[in-house]
């Protein structure tokens, strides 16, 4: 895609599921990548194999300072910082919200809300400045869809998704392209963890009806173009048919 080509690209939870995918489906696009995540090993590896346009940059996105660093970095190595994939979450605590332990769920707020609010805070100002740039943050049908024993995950899906809005709102006029990404239920570590838990109807779902982490992967890709102008501001649902047909995942 020419229009990621020689991008910046940074991307959070980079170490492996949706972010590892990404981070090649992007650098075999010509993109310039940044993997951010908390296994330095992993990010490591990744790099080393996509090669010299890859950047590892071992870091928790709780952590206040890790996205600003981050960004500092991708800007000191590339020159800029064009889009920005808000992707690090986990799924624990799974339990009764009387039942789940306070220091566990607000460890899950910290990374899958917080962390895409440090995310966008440090993003925008270097993104408004040069008068362009994409957000895009991985959202989920927990935002809008309560569901037994995920207080927490739904919870941090529903103010993300608001802080997709708010963004879109504060920063479209600056040129900054800012959407979401619903995926649907993806073959990842995280899949492996709820079916474990047996609890409400997604741990019952069987593997086969899980879409390839890559499908998400040229989602967000495809979101990077101008043929995804017109969802600026929106969450964009992977479960949708004629979305996968236009993003080219499936045939018309």
């Amino acid at each position: 895609m020419q229009t990621i080509s020689g991008k910046s690209v940074l991307i959070t939870g980079a170490s492996t599921g949706i972010g590892e995918s990404a981070a090649r489906v992007f650098a075999a696009a010509g993109a310039r990548v940044g993997l951010l995540a908390r296994n330095a090993e992993a990010c490591a590896r990744i790099a080393d194999e996509i090669g010299e346009n890859a950047l590892a940059l071992p870091g928790d996105v709780s952590d206040p300072d890790a996205l600003p660093a981050a960004v500092a970095a991708m800007q000191a190595r590339f020159g800029t910082l064009d889009v920005l994939i808000n992707n690090a979450g986990v799924i624990t605590p799974i339990a009764p919200l009387d039942a789940a332990d306070p220091a566990d769920w607000g460890k899950l707020i910290d990374i899958n809300l917080k962390g895409v609010f440090y995310g966008m805070r440090a993003a925008l100002p270097a993104m408004k400045a040069q008068g362009a740039g994409t957000i895009i943050t991985i959202s989920s049908g927990a935002a809008s869809h309560p569901l037994e024993g995920w207080s927490a995950y739904c919870a941090s899906k529903a103010g993300a998704a608001m802080l997709t809005r708010c963004a879109h709102h504060e920063a479209a006029a600056s040129g900054v392209r800012i959407m979401g990404l619903s995926p649907g239920t993806v073959a990842t570590d995280m899949q492996t963890v709820i079916k474990a838990s047996g609890i409400n109807p997604v741990s019952q779902l069987d593997w086969s009806v899980h879409i390839p982490a890559e499908w998400p992967a040229r989602a967000l890709l495809w979101m990077c173009s101008a043929e995804a102008d017109a969802y600026l501001g929106q969450e964009l649902s992977l479960r949708d048919e004629e979305l996968r047909q236009k993003i080219g995942l499936i045939a018309p």
